[in-house]
Order: structure tokens, then sequence, then C-alpha cells
């Protein structure tokens, strides 16, 4: 759609998409379909494959999306520089996060923006629900494996629960803890395991961020049948708990390291212990309550192997 270069965005909806052509194709249906409620948009979309497989999508939508669409190709996979990208290409004083596997409920951009008015936060949080395909194993939907955490709208986020799958954000709040404000915000560092927006939610909190939850604002998204398996769980659990350690001693000093990260791992030995004889425990009785004590024995795992080198990279491959 041809949109006059330099008019006002109040809202940047931002895209960072990896080898899902198909997938982005559905969102930017779904964009194309919300309500604006009067707020000028953009949509801006960051392709991080080397191969630009998401381009001959771009490009169709390019002439009939009623919104901007700026187009981004970041060929060297590295989330956190991907979405550095959409930021910096971004017009609006609001940064609006989705995923290209996630579509967004109706009035999705009006819920986030009332509790953003009415809460007067900085960042606005909101549910990422699954959505499961045909064959989808039935003790994987009985587990609720792909559920995450909800909360009454107007809560207060901290980075634990803190994700930009779905999330609304004050940009220049994002640019201010940067310490180079031109290559951030997200780490870099975090670009190929992941942690780039823990690590970023941690600092904007430190620097005195307002988080909040809007439990109305929902948005789905697909769990493919490649995920819904144990090895793919347990490779999940396995990288956060990588995560988790890594964006634990980032901050610290060598000295606050070696502290911090000697008792994380005697933590982390000892939970394993407990978690694996709890999954044996529980094998005979329920297979989904032992599923999730081997998931938790894999984070301890996770968190041993980052304490001595190893980094699972699941951005990228």
């Amino acid at each position: 759609m041809d949109m006059t270069a330099n008019a006002p965005i109040d809202i940047s909806i931002c895209i960072c998409t990896f080898r899902r052509p198909q997938l982005l194709d559905l969102l930017l249906q779904a964009l194309s379909e919300q309500d604006r409620d009067g707020l000028a948009l953009e949509v801006v979309v960051a392709d991080n494959d080397p191969g630009a497989s998401a381009r001959p999508v771009l490009d169709a939508w390019q002439a009939r999306l009623p919104l901007p669409l700026r187009a981004l190709h970041v060929p060297v996979p590295n989330i956190a520089a991907t979405r550095n990208a959409t930021v910096h290409a971004a017009r609006g004083e609001w940064i609006l996060f989705i995923d290209d596997d996630e579509a967004p409920g109706e009035g999705w951009v009006r819920k986030l923006v009332q509790a953003q008015r009415t809460f007067g936060a900085d960042a606005v949080f909101a549910p990422v629900l699954p959505r499961y395909l045909d064959g989808t194993p039935a003790w994987i939907l009985r587990g609720g494996f792909f559920n995450r955490p909800r909360f009454a709208t107007g809560a207060p986020i901290t980075s634990h629960d803190a994700r930009t799958g779905n999330v609304l954000i004050r940009r220049s709040k994002m640019l201010a803890v940067s310490p180079a404000p031109e290559a951030g915000p997200f780490d870099t560092a975090f670009g190929r395991t992941g942690a780039e927006d823990t690590m970023l939610f941690r600092d904007m909190l430190a620097h005195g961020a307002v988080f909040i939850w809007c439990d109305e604002a929902t948005v789905s998204e697909e769990v493919p049948l490649q995920r819904a398996n144990l090895p793919w769980l347990l490779r999940r659990s396995y990288r956060l708990g990588q995560t988790y350690v890594l964006s634990e001693i980032a901050r610290l000093s060598p000295l606050g390291r070696f502290r911090r990260g000697g008792w994380l791992g005697l933590r982390a030995a000892a939970q394993f212990v407990v978690a694996a004889g709890l999954c044996l425990a529980c094998l005979p009785f329920s297979r989904i309550k032992a599923v999730r004590w081997l998931r938790a024995a894999s984070a301890q795992c996770g968190k041993l192997s980052a304490l001595i080198g190893h980094r699972y990279h699941e951005y990228g491959n």
C-alpha cells in the first residue's frame, strides 16, 4: 500500500521470521484484519534466513497490506540482531512484538493499548495460547506442556514471565537501557542461545520500567508435530536451563560470576538428583508426571553444562 513515508506512526508491529513463509503469510493476513482503533500502525518484518525464504510472501503483501510494510533481511542467523534490526527500522513510539508462528485474536491491538493507558505501563505482556494440529499425541494435550502462566489484567510482571512473543513496549525505554543504543537494545551475545529478551527486560526493570499483564489480548501459537514429542520437550528444558544460568551471571564481575555460578551449580546438582528420583517414582503411575520431572532434570543438566562452557544454539539452525 502506498503510504507517506514521513507519516507519524503510533505502533510498529515487529516480526522476526525464519523459514516459516506459510505461517508468516497467515500472520500478515490476520494483521490486515485487525481493528486499528484510530491508531497509525506499521508492520516491520526481518527475515533471518540467509536464503531469504520470506521474500516472496513479503513481496506479495507489499501491494495489498492496508498498513505500511517494511521488509528487512538479516542474513546472519542471530535472533537478537534480528530483533534489533526491527527496533531500529521502526518509526512508532511503541513496539509490538509478535512471532511469525503466532496469530492475534480479535481486538488484539486495542486491548493492549487500553491496558497500557489504564495502568501507565512501559510494557504490556499478554498470553500466548498453544494451537495444536491434528495428530498431536493425546498425552501432550493432557499434560499441558505448551501452556504458559496467565495473570489477572494489571498484574505486575517480572523478567521471569516477560517474553517477546506478545508484548507492547515503549521504544524509548528499550533504547535507554542499552549501553550502545545504535547496536542494541537486545544483547547479540545471546543471539544464538536465547535469553536476549530476558536480559533486556531485566535491565529495563532495573531502570524503573513498569511491566503489567493484559489477559484479554491473546495470540495463538502453532505447535508443529515435530515439537509435540518428548525429545523436543527435553531439548527445550535443557536450553532454558542453560539460558537461566547464563542470564544470572552475565552482568556480574568475575568474582561474582564465580560465586554465583558455584552456588547455581551446587543447587542444580541437588535438584537433578531429586528430579530424577521423582521421575522414576512417578513413571509406573503417571507418564505425564514422570515427563514433568524428567524435564526438570533436563533443565538442571542444561544449567550444569552452561557452567562448564557448553552452548546449545536454538536459533539459526
